[in-house]
């Protein structure tokens, strides 16, 4: 039986900002609106581009609307907790949001194996490509990309709920991650750990293995093409994947892989702050400067602008 002890949770945020929270706040508000900003341009543009209609930019689209799920969920309530000092939300609010967290984090990492999977067909398997990665075929990866996420969350908030939260009712974080949830747990939150260790295993260590063992293939065949400069076109289409990957996954695993005795809490939060606020506000500006395709749109749509403006 659930017996909740506590129905509100403080959230303490960042303590000692003192007389830097407007700069910090202020900030984070411009990453947040860049990183939305980016990321919508780039939904937009796979969907209304003709150029753009391929199984890399609709993963791409669905990687930047899982970006803008992620930040929204966290960002906003971090301004909040940010400019009052503090915050309070209850513990439904709180397991909301870590489910919706939990959710898009896992979908993430499967995304970005599905893109992965493609770059090695297009590279690899070239004459096999248009077959294998079709259409129908994305809209299934991406169905159990997102279905897999919410599920396997869903399971975890389950058992969460069966726990008993006595208090204290403090979290020291700025948003209700699973860590400091299991902490204000009077349970034994045993059963809990095992289902976070192998849906971890299952959902970020094996794709990120996967990923790992596409790009040796990619890179094997890369090393095949005898001209340099088909080396460099062939590399290029897959270099802002392989980026965006290397600095999503360092984040993760240094939060949750690196052991963190010894590390401080200020330590914890700055590593959160990597994949839920820098890594989505990087992304766009990667695919933006690195994928000679987003590149051509952007340039030609201020083109258009331009045109009509001077008219």
């Amino acid at each position: 039986m659930n017996r909740t002890g506590i129905t509100e949770i403080i959230i303490l945020g960042f303590e000692n900002l003192k007389d830097f929270k407007y700069l910090v706040f202020f900030w984070l508000l411009n990453i947040y609106v860049v990183t939305i900003t980016g990321n919508v341009v780039i939904i937009l543009l796979v969907l209304n581009s003709h150029r753009l209609r391929s199984p890399m930019f609709f993963f791409l689209g669905h990687l930047s609307f899982s970006d803008v799920l992620l930040t929204s969920n966290i960002v906003p309530s971090m301004l909040q907790i940010i400019l009052s000092g503090g915050g309070i939300v209850l513990l439904g609010g709180c397991m909301t949001q870590f489910f919706l967290y939990g959710s898009v984090v896992t979908t993430e990492c499967l995304l970005l194996s599905a893109m992965s999977y493609d770059r090695y067909l297009a590279i690899c398997k070239p004459l096999h490509y248009t077959t294998i990665m079709d259409f129908k075929h994305c809209y299934y990866l991406v169905a159990v990309c997102w279905l897999l996420g919410f599920a396997i969350t869903l399971i975890t908030v389950f058992l969460l709920q069966t726990l008993s939260f006595c208090g204290p009712n403090v979290i020291d974080h700025f948003f209700c991650d699973l860590g400091p949830l299991l902490e204000l747990s009077c349970s034994d939150v045993s059963i809990v750990k095992i289902d976070v260790l192998i849906f971890s295993i299952l959902m970020t260590i094996i794709p990120f293995v996967f990923i790992t063992v596409t790009y040796v293939y990619i890179f094997l065949t890369i090393l095949k093409i005898t001209s340099a400069t088909g080396r460099q076109k062939t590399f290029s289409t897959c270099s802002s994947h392989l980026a965006v990957v290397c600095t999503y996954y360092g984040a993760l695993f240094v939060m949750y892989v690196v052991p963190s005795r010894g590390q401080s809490l200020n330590m914890n939060k700055v590593v959160s702050l990597m994949y839920t606020v820098v890594t989505p506000f990087l992304n766009p500006i990667i695919y933006s400067l690195r994928n000679q395709e987003i590149k051509s749109v952007i340039q030609k749509y201020i083109s258009v602008c331009k045109k009509h403006y001077i008219k």
